[in-house]
């Protein structure tokens, strides 16, 4: 992120610059650098006002998901999905604390709670390490499990959403339905890529031997308690059936989402509420709890938000964003993804707050705004795909993998279909 802030803004001053030193000037128009400086104070003190706007929404959303949490929710969805995962990694035993790590961190991150999703994938890296017959490289199940984490299916994007409704959306969980399909779509591409090429012959000499047979001293009583924190998996057409039911909404969503989505805010915070009280859970008392955390996230990113929203607008006041959207707005916009769009898509993979900035920058530009066609695709390439990137430096970097094999290959390939997925459905729904 170090060169891509630093090259957005060195681009920005050398297109003004050189746009200056050929400027004549004309009475009532202010000068190229003028401009530049003017952008740049308008949007520190708009990313301050974003981020206000946003307290209150991520305060909201982190507090219904906590009460959603603690009601059992993650224990639910980690039950649905453990017959899937066992067949999935057959290299990890079904009681390893390895398979129990790897579960709940897919379940919070079907909700969201990004927070909590990293710890858990830190500690299944760690146990996959332990079944790991070669040090240093990674295993067929770290590739097909970073490949998943990357693309893990979302249900609830409750950042994005606080973000379209801080930026004044009238439809801000309109993004469900497309998140939905685009996160689909790219974690069954994550699984079939991570698959096949983990059979192509140059990944296939590299493959570590198997452990999986042998007992290793290692995992000792945090892992034992880990794993007996995750309870056995439905049978497997209780998994079958829901998994039938998640697909089944793809269709739902692209005929009525736009009926449905005005129903959505309001339906979730009376659904998690009755959850929680049907679990007995002190909803009122929870609710606080989450909400604080919601507080201290919006705060926490007011820095990232300054640093990229003051570099975007660096881009677009000194020229360059106009030169790049001249060049490529006519290719990219044959495929449904504007140029406006294209920094959004590219800048995904590597910089989770970067390409935050940037779908902030998007969504408060007056002329393309939350509701548009490129404020509803940049939403949903945010809420769908995850920083491929940052992901594989945490955890691969946890356990001192330097050889990766084709994890990256996979989450790649799985971001460039979230991408594609993304572009299709929001272009179907709403007509890009």
């Amino acid at each position: 992120m170090n060169y891509i802030f630093f090259g957005i803004v060195f681009v920005a001053f050398v297109s003004a610059g050189w746009r200056q030193i050929f400027w004549t000037g004309v009475q009532g128009e202010v000068s190229p650098m003028a401009a530049l400086s003017q952008a740049m104070v308008d949007s520190a003190a708009g990313s301050v006002e974003l981020a206000l706007g946003l307290v209150g929404v991520m305060t909201l959303f982190l507090g219904l998901m906590k009460v959603a949490e603690s009601g059992g929710m993650l224990t639910i969805i980690s039950r649905l999905i453990r017959p899937f995962m066992v067949r999935l990694f057959p290299a990890v035993p079904p009681d390893h604390p390895a398979m129990g790590s790897m579960i709940l961190n897919m379940s919070a991150n079907a909700l969201g709670l990004g927070n909590a999703a990293t710890p858990f994938g830190i500690r299944a890296m760690q146990e996959l390490n332990k079944l790991n017959g070669q040090k240093g490289t990674a295993t067929d199940a770290m590739c097909l499990f970073l490949a998943i984490n990357t693309s893990n299916v979302t249900l609830l994007p409750t950042g994005v959403i606080a973000l379209r409704a801080a930026a004044g959306s009238h439809d801000p969980a309109g993004i469900l339905p497309t998140t939905l399909v685009a996160t689909l779509v790219s974690t069954v591409i994550a699984v079939a890529a991570a698959k096949t090429y983990g059979r192509l012959p140059f990944f296939k000499r590299t493959r570590p031997p198997d452990k999986s047979g042998e007992t290793d001293g290692e995992s000792g009583e945090g892992a034992e308690a880990l794993s007996e924190d995750v309870p056995d998996g439905y049978p497997l057409w209780i998994s079958g059936l829901a998994l039938a039911i998640l697909f089944s909404l793809i269709p739902l969503t692209v005929l009525y989402g736009r009926s449905v989505s005005p129903w959505i805010i309001p339906g979730l915070m009376v659904g998690f509420l009755i959850f929680g009280v049907w679990q007995k859970v002190p909803v009122y008392e929870v609710f606080v709890e989450g909400a604080k955390e919601g507080f201290q996230v919006a705060v926490r990113i007011i820095p990232y938000l300054v640093a990229i929203l003051v570099a975007v607008g660096m881009f677009r006041a000194s020229g360059a964003m106009e030169v790049m959207v001249r060049l490529l707005g006519p290719w990219t916009g044959k495929i449904g993804l504007p140029a406006d769009a294209l920094p959004m898509a590219l800048l995904r993979p590597l910089s989770g707050s970067g390409a935050y900035g940037v779908m902030a920058a998007i969504m408060n530009e007056p002329g393309i705004g939350p509701d548009s066609y490129t404020g509803y695709l940049v939403s949903t390439l945010q809420g769908s795909t995850e920083t491929t990137f940052y992901v594989l430096a945490v955890y691969f970097g946890a356990v001192q993998i330097k050889r990766i094999r084709h994890a990256l290959a996979a989450a790649l390939t799985a971001d460039l279909a979230g991408i594609m997925a993304a572009v299709a459905v929001c272009s179907l729904i709403f007509g890009g």
